[in-house]
């Protein structure tokens, strides 16, 4: 009997989350959980918070993760890790592009970004952290630094690298599937380092 996994991913609209989690659910089914999903928009459109619940077991009831209960949360954004951390599990593990995107609050002054996230995250998270952008534009296009991330969230998970490779062919648009396997390889090889 498995134990109910619980996936967060956090970012803003635009960051490719739903792209992400469609390929989590895949994933999940194609090794034949249960699986529910669940996402949370606040503003959906670029820029706003986006938030998407994944979770798989032998029976899963309820698609939404309680605090405290996420076992892998992935961020595509700094201020969003920190937004969401309170829904890790004590032994949890927090990846997180180190990216920065400027809310609207900031933008306009009424607000200030915080600094050191990612240090103040360490003193009570594991946290792995990637510039995926810098990792993308290295494979040659920025816009697949989510699957790099994943591809580092898949060795906290419990599935073989060939299902991710597999899931991601089906999942992404027929012409960005051989860029969206290298960015998953070159993540997957960065979570293994780490």
């Amino acid at each position: 009997m498995m134990q109910t996994k619980n996936i967060m991913i956090v970012g803003v609209g635009g960051q490719g989350t739903l792209l992400t989690s469609r390929i989590l659910g895949g994933i999940t089914r194609r090794a034949g959980y249960d699986v529910k999903m669940s996402e949370v928009h606040g503003m959906a459109q670029r820029g706003g918070s986006v938030v998407t619940f994944v979770r798989y077991g032998d029976k899963v009831e309820e698609p939404i993760v309680e605090e405290g209960q996420a076992d892998v949360l992935i961020a595509f954004e700094r201020l969003e890790a920190m937004r969401y951390a309170h829904f890790l599990k004590k032994d949890g593990v927090l990846i997180v592009n180190d990216q920065r995107i400027d809310p609207m609050p900031v933008v306009i002054g009424a607000a200030v970004y915080p600094e050191a996230i990612l240090e103040t995250l360490a003193e009570k998270h594991t946290v792995i952290s990637v510039d995926a952008m810098k990792e993308a534009k290295a494979i040659g296009n920025s816009r697949t630094f989510n699957v790099i991330v994943l591809g580092i969230a898949a060795q906290h998970m419990d599935f073989a690298k060939e299902d991710w490779l597999a899931v991601i062919e089906e999942t992404v648009p027929p012409k960005t599937v051989d860029i969206n396997k290298k960015a998953f390889e070159a993540g997957y090889q960065l979570g293994g380092a780490a």
